[in-house]
């Protein structure tokens, strides 16, 4: 299949265990995420996210929750430390590739190896990590909220 843009859109953020997050979905143009991948997703979102350190670093990042031309769907939660460095937790469903034990896009499962992102979801990080130096580190005073209020613009997502 040749390569192809993406929808990108940007649910209004949640709070996960004190964790302020940004929301960003990933899906095809012809096919939305699915309400039970999307509830799949989030319900398992605290439990990735349990063993992020509480280091001082305001508890803020984003998510995004991916879903692929095929069976599989991502989630992947990106979480600022050390005031100015990332941690990734990621789950995957419905993609034999990356051990899911089944074909289920609901059926999350902790990706045990390294991983950043496909090109798509990258598109995210590039616009997060400015957003963060501008709102958070740049001024004289952090502004989470700004930063929070700070996101990618929906749209095609890709090139």
């Amino acid at each position: 299949m040749a390569f192809r843009d993406k929808d990108l859109t940007t649910p209004p953020p949640i709070t996960v265990d004190g964790r302020q997050l940004k929301r960003y979905h990933i899906d095809q143009p012809e096919r939305p995420i699915e309400p039970e991948v999307e509830e799949a997703a989030y319900d398992l979102l605290p439990t990735l996210l349990k063993d992020v350190p509480s280091d001082g670093t305001p508890g803020a990042g984003w998510v995004v929750l991916h879903r692929g031309a095929d069976t599989g769907a991502y989630l992947l939660a990106y979480t600022w430390v050390w005031d100015n460095a990332l941690e990734i937790r990621v789950a995957v469903a419905g993609q034999p590739a990356l051990e899911c034990p089944d074909l289920d896009p609901a059926h999350f499962v902790a990706l045990r190896r390294p991983a950043v992102g496909c090109v798509w979801e990258l598109a995210v990080l590039e616009h997060e990590r400015g957003a963060w130096v501008r709102h958070m580190l740049a001024p004289a005073s952090p502004d989470l909220t700004g930063y929070l209020n700070d996101t990618r613009a929906e749209g095609p997502v890709g090139r």
